[in-house]
């Protein structure tokens, strides 16, 4: 892995595990076993950083989620596959923890892709339910945008309330309530 690599990856799991102020360039450093002028030769500061980590934690995320989204199968089978799909929901998902942070959230460029990635979510979930309908799918119609939005949420509060119950249990609830909704329509 190069440097710039080695770097990027360290600064993922800083940001993951302390959050943006607690994730110091000494830290990125040494987890990197990079030095100080390298990490400058590749980024100009900490921020610089950031937002590479960010965008590389976003981009895995939307591959997640669009291998699912775009596999064969009605509209609700491939919804069924991202609520479904393993996580590890007590570590959360990388994107909702990242715009968790005060600090990051307080810098429009290290906001700018999680905003982008949610948004591009929701809207390929609506995409998935407007193919749907489309095919007649839906006996009831949901609205597609509100119906996407209450998915995204669903995933996202999920990881919240099992966090806090430090127990998987409400996150299933959560995803099985919102199929069985979801199904309600069919």
């Amino acid at each position: 892995m190069s440097t710039s690599e080695r770097l990027i990856e360290s600064t993922r799991q800083l940001l993951w595990e302390r959050g943006y102020v607690g994730t110091s360039p000494k830290a990125i450093q040494q987890l990197a076993d990079a030095g100080q002028g390298s990490m400058y030769h590749h980024f100009s500061g900490k921020a610089d950083l950031a937002l590479a980590a960010i965008r590389r934690d976003v981009e895995q995320q939307r591959e997640l989620a669009e291998e699912v989204l775009s596999a064969p199968g009605t509209a609700l089978e491939r919804i069924s596959g991202y609520l479904l799909r393993e996580r590890d929901v007590l570590r959360g998902c990388p994107v909702g923890r990242l715009a968790q942070d005060p600090d990051i959230i307080a810098s429009p460029v290290l906001r700018e892709p999680l905003e982008e990635t949610f948004h591009w979510l929701r809207n390929r979930i609506a995409q998935v339910l407007t193919e749907g309908r489309q095919r007649g799918e839906f006996t009831r119609e949901p609205d597609p945008a509100a119906t996407a939005a209450v998915i995204v949420s669903v995933v996202q509060g999920g990881y919240v309330l099992a966090r806090s119950a430090d127990s998987t249990e409400p996150f299933d609830q959560a995803v099985t309530g919102a199929l069985a909704l979801l199904a309600a329509h069919c």
